[in-house]
């Protein structure tokens, strides 16, 4: 045990909070904040989920919910994770548990009433820390927090053992350590990762894309993704990684912190992979990405270079963020600051002009009409999108080409 204290944190004030558990207080010394409320309060970042362990039984803990008022929801009790829903918030309870048995994928468990083994089958060592809410004590049964100061990540016991049990741990072995890493690495950790990236073939596709998404979602992940890439743990998922992938990654994330951009998921994907739309769209049909996602690799690779001259007609044609994020992954350095300013509190215009003007102006009912559109609206990309007076002087242009050349074939 030790004698550390969970700071006080506005997230433990919360009355929805207390409630829940007043109706967990069991004999056994829970309930007990676990995981991540705790790591991070630590370290002194925001909190946005509280989990909770409790040696009670999910149907007691069920029970004991509804009693005092709260809803009860059992999003996952055969593993004995029951939700509570409370003045808005959500506050996820899983009663201790053992592995009996796991083949890379899911685990079956028994409950348990043993703190330090529910903590043995949790994956690393900064994951496996409990504090009282009463109290504030931390109860640490592999050394996390001295892990946690001096950012280690580590596996609880054996990696190779703890990979087996789920091949995922792969993957958030990176997040963790692209987040709260910085220290000396695990090379025994690395090393089982590589040995068992083969089991990743055994996942979900939904369950590897969305680790991937939360990996390149946070502030910089190069470091992480160079050691992915170097022991070789994309090669079961993702053949279309790029031979220069870490170095535009890098470029990309630099780019951001320069230019003090967003994160963009979609540019930190294509960083990843070749230029090309048909290799991107089997990675997101592949994963399973979204829709939007998938059509927005598209958008970014068909952009082209921007230019400072045509950036504008990129987000005209796709959007300001897919014009952004091409600015940043494609353009020249010299171009990047001109290509941004051109779009900073740019409201992308709607052409004025409408086929019934043009059939009032003279142009025949049909396809002619359509056609000389599609030549106003190129002539206004053109010009860098010019105000309404300069489109009807366009049009009537556009128009009297039109009808110069109906007569002409007459």
């Amino acid at each position: 045990m030790t004698s550390v204290r969970l700071p006080d944190a506005e997230w433990q004030h919360n009355d929805g909070l207390k409630r829940v558990l007043a109706a967990l207080d069991d004999v056994y010394g829970g309930p007990r904040y676990v995981g991540g409320a705790v790591r991070d309060t630590l370290l002194g970042l925001p909190v946005s989920d509280v989990d909770i362990a409790t040696a009670l039984l999910p149907d007691e803990v069920i029970n004991r919910l509804e009693a005092a008022g709260v809803k009860a929801i059992p999003t996952g009790i055969e593993h004995g994770t029951v939700t509570a829903a409370v003045e808005g918030k959500n506050y996820e309870i899983t009663t201790l548990r053992r592995d009996v048995a796991t083949d890379g994928r899911r685990a079956t468990v028994a409950f348990a009433t043993d703190w330090q083994e529910d903590a043995a089958r949790r994956d690393f060592t900064i994951n496996a820390l409990y504090a009282s809410p009463k109290s504030g004590e931390v109860f640490d049964y592999f050394e996390g927090l001295s892990d946690l100061e001096a950012r280690r990540l580590r596996f609880i016991g054996d990696a190779n053992k703890r990979i087996a049990e789920d091949f995922l741990r792969i993957l958030r072995y990176f997040r963790f350590l692209a987040r709260y890493g910085g220290g000396q690495i695990d090379t025994d950790a690395i090393q089982a990762c590589a040995m068992g990236a083969h089991g990743l073939t055994a996942l979900s596709r939904e369950r590897i894309a969305q680790e991937l998404t939360r990996i390149l979602g946070l502030k910089n992940p190069v470091a992480s993704i160079e050691l992915m890439i170097a022991n070789g743990i994309f090669t079961p998922f993702l053949p279309e990684l790029s031979g220069s992938a870490a170095d535009d990654l890098l470029h990309l994330v630099e780019r951001e912190a320069q230019y003090a951009q967003p994160v963009s998921l979609p540019a930190r994907f294509l960083a990843l992979l070749t230029h090309d739309i048909v290799a991107a769209d089997k990675v997101a049909a592949r994963l399973k990405l979204s829709n939007k996602m998938r059509e927005g690799f598209a958008q970014r690779l068909r952009a082209g270079v921007p230019k400072p001259f045509n950036v504008r007609a990129i987000a005209y044609r796709a959007d300001i963020d897919t014009a952004r994020d091409a600015v940043l992954l494609y353009a020249v350095d010299a171009d990047v600051p001109e290509c941004l300013a051109q779009l900073e509190q740019w409201n992308i215009p709607t052409l004025s002009i409408k086929g019934g003007e043009l059939i009032n102006m003279g142009l025949p009912p049909g396809p002619l009409v359509a056609k000389t559109l599609q030549a106003i609206e190129a002539a206004w990309i053109e010009e860098g999108f010019p105000d309404a007076a300069r489109q009807g002087a366009l049009a009537a242009q556009m128009v009297d080409a039109a009808l110069a050349g109906l007569n002409q074939s007459n």
